[in-house]
């Protein structure tokens, strides 16, 4: 029987690994093989560049930032099987964990499987991803890439706003593409778009194709009510309809959030069941960076060794 297992890789989970591997808990990751369509590592391994880490003052890639923090998780003593964890359950002590074949046993769990960001399905989409297409502003949009260019976010909720709005920072102009007449966002979030001379809001309107051969170089917009396209010009498309925490295996035996994400106690890594911990974009519908996820894998750690302490 494990101490404590972590389900997912990302930099919470491995986080957790450094952390509880020091604390001699013998830890063991189930890193997932694909799990939410993306490699072990989570989503910074479809990055190509993170300038907001700290510690490097050159930028690094998603992939070589989550291959050293797999190996510092290695070197400080954290077991790690790539495999994807399919159900569990968290009905009985010890708590069971299966993926595929295998079954695992462990007083503890830190739930650090992430959230998948949601996107439309458009014409070369997947092909110009991460070439600037992107569904994180705070994390993509001060490249050296976007800045001085027009840009394009898509949704019509407070978090297009959002990103529309500090999107201007850096851009020449924001292009807000909304599917319907109105915005979903708040009042004051309505009243904040309407007001920015730099965002032009396109009402009634689907991107359709991304266009460009190496990198994003525009879209093409769809008018839904008129069915006229036009092109719009643009260095970068954001997407900005929200994401989906990955916490389908758990099968509603933790307590969630109405969009389902994992609530945890405030101040703590704490679920609602003593001894599950869950950390990182899976329970923070808010902040979603990798620096707050390791942040938040820490905590989980500390929380784990001493809930073990107490039970003895």
């Amino acid at each position: 029987m494990e101490n404590v297992i972590i389900i997912g890789s990302g930099p919470a989970g491995h986080t957790a690994a450094i952390y509880t591997s020091r604390a001699n808990l013998n830890p063991l990751m189930l890193e997932g093989m694909f799990a939410g369509g993306v490699a072990a590592g989570g989503q910074l391994t479809t990055t190509t560049e993170i300038e907001n880490f700290p510690g490097f003052p050159e930028g690094i890639s998603g992939p070589e930032l989550m291959q050293t923090m797999r190996e510092q998780s290695v070197k400080c003593g954290c077991r790690i099987e790539t495999l994807t964890v399919d159900k569990v359950d968290f009905s009985a002590h010890p708590f069971k964990i299966f993926a595929g074949s295998q079954m695992y046993e462990s007083k503890t769990v830190i739930i650090a499987t992430g959230a998948t960001a949601k996107k439309i399905e458009i014409q070369n989409g997947d092909r110009l991803w991460q070439r600037g297409i992107s569904a994180c502003a705070v994390c993509d949009g001060a490249l050296p890439c976007f800045r001085n260019k027009p840009l394009i976010v898509i949704g019509g909720g407070d978090s297009a706003v959002e990103e529309a709005t500090y999107l201007t920072k850096f851009a020449a102009k924001v292009y807000l593409v909304v599917r319907r007449d109105v915005l979903r966002a708040s009042q004051v979030m309505r009243q904040r778009a309407l007001a920015n001379p730099k965002i032009e809001i396109l009402w009634n309107s689907n991107v359709t194709e991304a266009l460009g051969e190496k990198m994003f170089s525009g879209a093409v917009i769809l008018n839904n009510q008129t069915q006229a396209t036009r092109i719009v010009d643009a260095s970068g498309l954001f997407f900005a309809i929200g994401h989906a925490p990955n916490t389908a295996f758990l099968n509603g035996q933790l307590k969630t959030d109405e969009t389902g994400y994992i609530m945890t106690l405030p101040g703590t890594t704490q679920t609602n069941l003593p001894g599950v911990f869950a950390c990182g974009d899976v329970q923070d519908k808010k902040y979603r960076q990798a620096i707050t996820a390791a942040g938040s894998g820490c905590m989980a750690a500390l929380n784990v060794e001493q809930y073990l302490h107490e039970i003895g």
